[in-house]
């Protein structure tokens, strides 16, 4: 799994926006940025509709007045879900950034398999990324959403 201080695997990752597909290269996404990147199991699931996407929404404001350039949310999903879910959420400042074939997960050391539910999928995470380097790396446990929450975040900022 990928630690504090570690620089980020270099990898790419699909948004669907304004009609258009777009691959991002995670070296692009986080040089010479502060990038709050958190991951969710999966698009519209209880835990992250509720709770976990909101959270981020609604500090967005906070996040850039703390010098964050970008907020990305992170799913094993295709572009299209990450973009209806993004629009249902009114998550106009945060990236919905899919990782379709799990394989940016999987080289953070991040992915899980959920067997029946989705198969593979990403753990439920935020991290703090400074120049392409991990600065804050929070990771829940099982069932747990208590360290990736936006104000848990903030509060490392």
């Amino acid at each position: 799994m990928i630690k504090q201080n570690s620089l980020m695997p270099v990898g790419e990752l699909q948004q669907l926006k304004n009609g258009e597909m777009i691959t991002h290269k995670t070296a692009e996404l986080f040089a010479n940025k502060k990038v709050v990147l958190f991951a969710v199991p999966g698009a519209f699931t209880p835990t992250c509709s509720a709770a976990h996407l909101p959270g981020y929404v609604v500090s967005a404001d906070e996040f850039k007045a703390k010098g964050v350039d970008a907020i990305i949310c992170l799913s094993v999903n295709d572009a299209f879900v990450m973009n209806a879910w993004g629009e249902s959420q009114n998550a106009e400042n945060i990236m919905m950034l899919a990782d379709g074939d799990g394989s940016y997960s999987k080289a953070l050391g991040l992915s899980m398999d959920t067997a029946s539910f989705g198969g593979l999928r990403s753990q439920r995470y935020a991290m703090i990324i400074d120049n392409g380097v991990v600065s804050h790396l929070n990771v829940e446990q099982a069932k747990a959403f208590e360290v990736s929450k936006a104000e848990v975040i903030l509060a490392q900022l």
